[in-house]
């Protein structure tokens, strides 16, 4: 305890002569200068005092840089829900995020009312395979609650080791009560584009599950093997982002100019204008699927498409997050470091993303399309007919099964298209499309 208090008492003792330091240098200045240096100096005064007091007589004996760490969690916190400070621990986290390979569940979370809250799966990863969807609101990871927690710490908590479980009880809009799910986690490994033709309708379907280094040039090259085509659905429902450059390259694939994005921020520095270089590939008409899990650089590419009239966006309203995070290494050892929120995105019509998302053009929910083909009902003129046709059913379903996986991949069939309300509705406003803008 003396030692805290020799440190508590030198740690004010450089304080004080850097005051009196300062404030003969503020002798010299204009009185506008002075006042709001003065004020500056009463405010760290206020918070290097409320840090004695805190380490004098706080119930629990923290080290002045426990303090400290704990005051800085709470500074960036409570400035957005992007921004945050690293620990060390923290820090490396990030890294092996960004640049290795590491075990976890596959989905994007984000801060929504103060609430820790699913941005969308990834699809094929173990959340995605448990039924996990866009707007869970994550209550407790290993029975551990999430009222207070960072993202950081609630990354944490869910990364670890393949095939180790991680328990996680969420809260889903129409449950009456909360749903637990153990999820065993896996080495995260994601298709980001994948490409399929509309069967018989000669329609480009693209599923991009996240923007990673490829998109665009993956992108490209369906387009330039699939040239005689009617029509593109470019579908990044539950893509929670990734890479700014491949959204605006994606973006710029079907534009001839304009400006794509800007991001604009308090520095003169931070502000960036992106516009289109390359000229559009292709000039067929354009749909883009979106919904609650399309977040940032999917918010970034319908939106842009949607102000340069170059796409219908259909689906549902997207999650809303438009700024940018910097990361600013506290050290030359980079062992800690501060996210910060420096700027934010603004769409070509100068209007914003960020909290409020992109909604679509026509508004259509996720579900199964309506029909009355299973239905049992017919003349008794049509009835032998018709068994005669359920027989056929019978005997060519094993037929039917054979079919093999690779056409299976290729190609999105009739059927498949009854199953996903939002994509019919897609390759419907392609098909009018086409006839009204036909000579």
């Amino acid at each position: 305890m003396k030692n805290s208090k020799l440190f508590t008492l030198g740690f004010f003792a450089t304080l004080t002569a850097m005051l009196a330091f300062t404030s003969s240098l503020l002798a010299d200045s204009g009185n506008s200068s002075a006042v709001k240096s003065t004020n500056r100096l009463e405010s760290l005064a206020k918070y290097s005092k409320v840090l004695g007091i805190v380490e004098d007589i706080y119930v629990d004996d923290l080290t002045l840089d426990e303090i400290i760490k704990k005051s800085l969690e709470g500074l960036l916190t409570n400035l957005d829900a992007h921004s945050a400070y690293l620990d060390e621990k923290s820090f490396q986290d990030f890294k092996t995020q960004t640049e290795g390979e590491f075990g976890g569940l596959g989905i994007t979370i984000g801060m929504k009312d103060a609430a820790v809250t699913i941005i969308a799966p990834i699809e094929g990863t173990p959340a995605d395979r448990v039924g996990l969807k866009s707007g869970d609101v994550i209550l407790k990871i290993d029975n551990r609650s999430t009222i207070g927690m960072t993202l950081d710490e609630a990354v944490s908590l869910m990364r670890g080791e393949p095939n180790t479980t991680v328990k996680i009880a969420i809260v889903r809009k129409g449950e009456n009560k909360p749903l637990s799910f153990d999820i065993v986690r896996d080495i995260i490994k994601v298709e980001s584009v994948y490409t399929k033709m509309i069967d018989n309708e000669k329609i480009l379907y693209v599923r991009v599950t996240n923007f990673d280094k490829n998109v665009a040039e993956k992108t490209e090259e369906a387009l330039k093997k699939h040239k005689d085509i009617n029509g593109v659905i470019l579908d990044v429902r539950n893509n929670p982002g990734g890479l700014l450059d491949q959204a605006v390259k994606l973006t710029d694939i079907f534009v001839d100019n304009g400006i794509i994005v800007s991001q604009k921020g308090r520095n003169a520095a931070d502000d960036k204008i992106y516009r289109a270089k390359k000229g559009m590939l292709t000039s067929a008409p354009m749909v883009v699927l979106v919904n609650g899990g399309s977040a940032s650089a999917s918010e970034i590419l319908s939106g842009a498409l949607q102000d340069l009239k170059r796409a219908v966006i259909v689906g549902e309203n997207t999650f809303g997050k438009g700024s940018v995070q910097q990361i600013i290494p506290l050290n030359e050892s980079q062992t800690e470091a501060v996210k910060l929120t420096v700027a934010r995105y603004y769409l070509p019509s100068g209007r914003t993303i960020q909290t409020v998302g992109v909604e679509p053009d026509i508004v259509v929910h996720a579900a199964a399309v309506p029909n009355n083909e299973n239905e049992f009902s017919i003349k008794e003129s049509d009835l032998k007919k018709h068994l005669e046709g359920e027989l056929t059913k019978i005997d060519n379903s094993t037929k039917n099964s054979t079919n093999s996986t690779k056409e299976q991949k290729a190609v999105i069939s009739q059927e498949d298209l009854f199953k996903d309300l939002q994509l019919k509705s897609a390759v419907d406003i392609i098909k009018v499309l086409n006839i009204t803008t036909k000579k």
